[in-house]
């Protein structure tokens, strides 16, 4: 695995990314609550874990993997301080099949589609039904078209979501919610779109 510098280096900075906001985003801790994030979880790029922690504190079974080492560093760190259960490994997300054949119920994604251009979106789709047992869930929030401007990472519309996940797939919904952030522009959140895709069995034609 070829470690991407630019992603590591934002976990060595003297302040924290916008993403990383010290504590679980509010519309994951709302499907937690929901009993939505259970079973075998990965949280896929999982930053400094706090997203992957509570999963943990619901009952999952909960798995944080991150392409950068410094940000997993953190999150191991935050974890045995609390005493959480969840664990960390340093992986990339475009390539899930390194997990050693591991696969998951369900699977978090907190602002990781959204970085992708064309060609490697399609690879983390793949990516992920390499991990996903039939019927299990995705919860998927990226940055939408609704966020005014150009600062920030790239903007998703909903049929860009539903093309993504057009073969082997079924879109449960995709509703309007929106991402905690800091240190971005001088706002304290920015739009997304929270989609629940469901990674299709055998014979559903899907």
């Amino acid at each position: 695995m070829t470690v991407q510098p630019g992603w590591d280096a934002v976990y060595v900075a003297d302040q924290p990314p916008p993403w990383d906001i010290g504590r679980p985003q509010p519309v994951f801790i709302r499907l937690a609550e929901q009993g939505l994030l259970r079973g075998q979880l990965l949280d896929s790029g999982c930053g400094t874990g706090e997203n992957t922690m509570m999963a943990a504190e619901y009952g999952a079974d909960a798995l944080g993997v991150d392409v950068a080492p410094h940000a997993i560093e953190q999150a191991r760190r935050k974890a045995a301080g609390r005493g959480s259960a969840a664990r960390f490994e340093v992986a990339d997300v475009l390539d899930l099949g390194q997990l050693g054949g591991l696969t998951f119920d369900t699977v978090v994604d907190s602002g990781v589609f959204h970085v992708f251009d064309d060609e490697d979106r399609a690879r983390y789709v793949a990516s992920l039904a390499s991990v996903m047992r039939p019927g299990a869930t995705c919860y998927l929030m990226c940055f939408s078209d609704r966020q005014p401007g150009t600062m920030g990472p790239r903007r998703i519309t909903q049929d860009e979501l539903a093309a993504a996940f057009r073969d082997g797939w079924a879109i449960a919904s995709i509703t309007a919610e929106t991402f905690a952030i800091h240190n971005f522009g001088g706002a304290s959140e920015a739009q997304a779109w929270l989609a629940t895709i469901e990674r299709a069995g055998p014979g559903s034609g899907s």
